[in-house]
């Protein structure tokens, strides 16, 4: 993968940082539009950590990682719940709105970068064992920020709680979320693989 951020990263960072601006301006609930920007706010804090320090990603890395922190961005605004989604749910007959589960879909996409990490790194020599190892590590992750979200909701006021679990009433409503990270693990992997068709040639090659 090209590795040459240097003009990418600014950009998406330029596009963020307007985005973030715009979206403080008089959001649906104060409390929640923090505690839903700190969740993208806190990765993206280590990841230009590690990119000042060197550990630069591809632009398919970073690309794959963007549209979480935009769209993390326009649910905080709006609170999930009530993100203007009303033609998709009306398009396919849906009964809530789904804006959430696409922004847990785009999670799914942050295995690209961690994929390529491991590969780059050669933690684990065999591709396949490193892509189940990733996909097994999003569910993982999207099953302790569910706890997050129960601890978070039961601490917090029952407004603002309800808000940021954004559940609309559906019981299954964390199981469903992790399903969505889960799957869009798999297609960011499947994506990084159409990507890097050449690594197991290389390493007969290197053989």
């Amino acid at each position: 993968m090209k590795t040459d951020t240097g003009r990418v990263v600014p950009v998406l960072l330029g596009v963020y940082f307007i985005e973030n601006v715009i979206c403080a301006i008089a959001p649906y609930d104060r409390t929640t539009w923090l505690a839903e920007s700190l969740t993208a706010w806190i990765p993206l804090f280590f990841l230009l950590v590690c990119y000042v320090r060197g550990g630069r990603l591809s632009v398919a890395a970073c690309c794959a990682m963007a549209p979480w922190f935009l769209l993390q961005t326009v649910g905080a605004h709006y609170s999930f719940e009530h993100v203007p989604f009303d033609w998709v749910t009306e398009f396919f007959h849906f009964e809530r709105n789904h804006f959430d589960r696409v922004c847990h879909f785009c999670v799914g996409g942050f295995a690209c970068p961690v994929i390529e990490v491991f590969e780059r790194r050669r933690l684990i020599a065999n591709r396949a064992l490193t892509i189940f190892c990733v996909i097994m590590g999003v569910f993982g992750f999207a099953a302790i920020f569910e706890i997050v979200e129960w601890l978070y909701a039961v601490c917090s006021s029952p407004e603002a709680g309800a808000a940021f679990l954004g559940s609309q009433g559906d019981i299954w409503d964390a199981q469903k979320d992790m399903l969505s990270d889960g799957l869009g693990a798999c297609c960011a992997s499947a994506l990084y693989c159409l990507l890097n068709p050449r690594r197991g040639t290389e390493k007969q090659g290197e053989a």
